[in-house]
């Protein structure tokens, strides 16, 4: 019931700091000029959105940044100091702002050339390794444990090959949540539901209260950001929130060593990659011909009449569902 309490309040305040930041950063991104440029090749009706300011994902960092920071040491002060799991949190959060600066880069760079073109796929990634490797060596620093929990066999020691596999995870889901972001609402709303389920299997796990504050942060930011980027947006989270979130969401589960029910969770981003890597590739292989009539899926639907908030409905239902089974697998002791 305490630990309730404290996420209750941390989500408040995240979802409040996000909420008001937004109120001033939106016109200060008008008079910047920071508009988005809609792609070509995108769905037609996009273009309306061009214009609307980008890099919004600046409000929710902040948001998230303070609750989490003041939630854990307020918490650990009245809980005997910070102790291993806070200096998990830290880490993560640093990991987080890592990929959100790589994010801000990119958008700058769009946003001064006045086109939907930033970082090359090349320069994304090496910085994007680059932030895993910072980061998994501070994890080891932490806790050297190279140990991941696996469903109905418990822990597998992966020595040094668990360093390449977690980097590649970590890369991939970051991009696998960018790729998310692509029509109003989608990706705050399903992070949403991904971090309400982090927090909840941290709370079942009993020993996580650091995380249960930190998931609670980023669901409250999630909600704060709703307010501006539900449909009809007024602003887009830009590569600065999207990688942002997706260093979030995997940080926090790194940290309480569910690596493997990450990807339970996080199937919804992970489909939307997949479903690029296949018409892509697909498209070489038969020389110009599609599985779907647009990529990431999310367009697909789109092109296939759905409504933006039909989609966000779909999408954010899936990934409940897919939280909710994780969060079954950890009350069962199946994952523990």
């Amino acid at each position: 019931m305490e630990t309730g309490l404290w996420a209750f309040g941390v989500a408040v305040v995240s979802f409040a700091i996000t909420a008001v930041v937004g109120k001033f950063l939106i016109p200060f991104l008008h008079r910047l000029n920071f508009g988005q440029t809609i792609l070509e090749d995108g769905p037609k009706w996009h273009k309306n959105k061009q214009g609307t300011p980008t890099m919004g994902g600046i409000m929710f960092i902040i948001g998230m940044v303070i609750a989490t920071t003041a939630g854990v040491l307020l918490y650990a002060m009245n809980h005997g100091g910070l102790d291993s799991v806070s200096r998990f949190v830290f880490v993560g959060l640093l990991f987080a702002l890592m990929n959100g600066g790589i994010g801000f880069i990119d958008d700058y760079v769009k946003v001064v050339k006045k086109r939907n073109l930033g970082l090359t796929a090349i320069q994304k990634l090496v910085l994007q390794f680059l932030a895993a490797a910072i980061y998994l060596f501070l994890m080891y620093l932490c806790k050297d444990n190279t140990e991941i929990i696996v469903p109905f066999v418990g822990y597998v020691d992966l020595g040094f090959f668990y360093y390449i596999i977690m980097a590649i995870v970590l890369v991939g889901i970051v991009n696998a949540v960018n790729l998310t972001d692509g029509i109003d609402g989608l990706d705050g709303s399903i992070t949403f539901f991904a971090c309400l389920f982090m927090m909840l299997i941290a709370n079942v796990l009993g020993d996580h209260g650091v995380n249960v504050l930190y998931a609670a942060a980023g669901a409250g930011g999630c909600l704060g950001f709703l307010v501006w980027n539900f449909h009809p947006a007024k602003c887009f989270m830009g590569d600065t929130g999207s990688l942002f979130l997706g260093g979030l969401v995997c940080s926090m589960a790194f940290a309480m060593d569910m690596q493997l029910l990450l990807l339970l969770i996080a199937l919804t981003y992970l489909l939307e990659m997949f479903s690029v890597m296949l018409q892509v590739s697909y498209f070489k292989l038969t020389h110009g011909k599609r599985i779907f009539k647009m990529s990431p899926i999310h367009h697909h639907f789109e092109m296939c009449g759905w409504s933006e908030m039909k989609i966000v409905c779909v999408f954010s239902a899936f990934t409940a569902i897919c939280g909710l089974i994780a969060l079954l697998l950890v009350i069962f002791g199946v994952v523990r």
